[in-house]
């Protein structure tokens, strides 16, 4: 199925025997965002390699280029070559659709308060119905005029710059760790730098360092004070060749097609020292009753590999690893015993509410599903055939898929908003499952 010609619906056939083989998922969407907007600001030509092809990334990178930054795409290879600006927006006005992308209407937002101008954020009504008011008013408080042109502080932004005044910041975390990382990426590049602290309670927290990562890997300077404290040195940004690792987050789907099939996946690229927090889904998947072995990290080709045995449910907090909470949901299925899902409240607010949406889906399979305000406790059950609701979201419909893999007549609407993350998941998952059968 090439990427423009998905039907309406795609039925899962599910699979006569275990699943076998080896995967290299592509770039991690997280990393890519977060690398395109240090080397946009650095001073130099960066080459990006290992970059994802998707419409969140395409969306950040279109971003910048209304921007005026110079950007060079390459999708077929997977490399960006970017021509950094030395801390300075290009532009001093732009209309910028952030389309459904969170880390590009966060991020953006932040970075256009280093410009001299007048910029207007939108996207998709899901995103007008994503808050943005705690990142809001830090930037004021950073004197910048910033405004959100919808009642309740949802976009669209209107930002109104004569450049960052101030260096000393709070913002709250509560929703989302996306705010912090957006306001520490334009630090380096602010006339005296930034004293950040995060309040509230602190969700996500993997990717907050992911973001630290990333900044020193392009030459800047984050210093921890301590867990909620940074202070981050106006040192600006170097430019960088700069190699993106595997998505852990989409690996996770194939990770979990092994447990549920009782199959082995090896997922090459990723290791235990992976920035990406999300790679403790394999983690999880040890705690159910799957065996996990690592190769070596010194390895020239580091891997991780999955084998599928009988599962049992787990009692686990998932704040760190939220975005693989839906595929640790497919899993619980097929498992002994209850699975209770605890402290992601903050997911209620992505692309749909993904505790909501997900028990109905999960009821509508068949599952005994008691819902919480912070997650869900999932009571397996004997499933039946179902037409899977996706919500334009690319998790709900890649995870959920995975259930078809041992149950009749699951049915996945919308199968094109895979797109936003993983555009080729569905010719992945056929692959593994075609190999799977020689």
């Amino acid at each position: 199925m090439s990427r423009n010609s998905l039907p309406d619906e795609i039925t899962i056939t599910p699979v006569v025997r275990p699943i076998q083989g080896r995967v290299r998922v592509p770039g991690s969407k997280s990393i890519t965002n977060r690398a395109v907007i240090c080397a946009a600001l650095a001073r130099g030509t960066s080459q990006l390699t290992g970059v994802l092809d998707s419409d969140d990334t395409r969306t950040m990178v279109n971003g910048l280029k209304h921007l005026g930054f110079y950007i060079d795409t390459d999708w077929g290879n997977q490399t960006l070559s970017i021509n950094g600006s030395g801390g300075v927006i290009p532009e001093s006005r732009a209309s910028i659709d952030c389309q459904a992308s969170g880390t590009t209407m966060r991020f953006l937002t932040s970075l256009v308060c280093l410009g001299k101008g007048h910029y207007v954020l939108d996207g998709t009504p899901r995103m007008r119905q994503r808050p943005i008011g705690d990142l809001l008013s830090s930037l004021r408080t950073l004197g910048v005029e910033a405004n959100a042109e919808s009642e309740g502080n949802y976009p669209p932004v209107t930002i109104r710059s004569t450049g960052v005044h101030n260096n000393h910041v709070s913002i709250q975390s509560t929703t989302s760790s996306q705010f912090a990382s957006g306001l520490a990426l334009a630090a380096p590049c602010m006339p005296k730098g930034l004293s950040l602290e995060l309040t509230g309670t602190l969700v996500s927290t993997p990717y907050l360092d992911m973001t630290r990562t990333i900044i020193e890997s392009f030459g800047g300077t984050c210093d921890l004070l301590d867990d909620r404290r940074w202070h981050i040195p106006p040192s600006g940004y170097v430019s960088q060749n700069y190699e993106i690792e595997p998505d852990a987050s989409a690996a996770s789907y194939f990770a979990a097609a092994a447990a549920i099939t009782h199959g082995t996946v090896t997922l090459e690229g990723l290791n235990r020292e992976s920035m990406q927090g999300d790679i403790e889904f394999c983690a999880a998947l040890e705690e159910m009753g799957c065996t996990v072995r690592w190769s070596s990290s010194n390895g020239s080709c580091p891997s991780v590999t999955i084998q599928g045995n009988d599962l049992t449910g787990i009692d686990i907090d998932m704040n760190a690893i939220s975005d693989t909470v839906m595929t640790l949901a497919a899993v619980a299925l097929f498992a002994k015993g209850p699975t209770v899902i605890r402290n992601v409240a903050h997911i209620r607010d992505k692309e749909t509410d993904r505790i909501s949406d997900l028990t109905r889906e999960l009821q509508r399979l068949g599952a005994i599903v008691d819902e919480r305000p912070d997650g869900l406790t999932i009571h397996p059950a004997p499933l039946r055939p179902a037409r899977i609701q996706t919500y334009d979201d690319h998790r709900m419909a890649m995870s959920l898929s995975l259930v078809g893999l041992r149950s009749k007549g699951v049915c996945i609407t919308d199968p094109a908003c895979v797109r936003k993350t993983f555009p080729n998941y569905w010719n992945t998952l056929e692959d593994l499952v075609e190999k799977s059968k020689q």
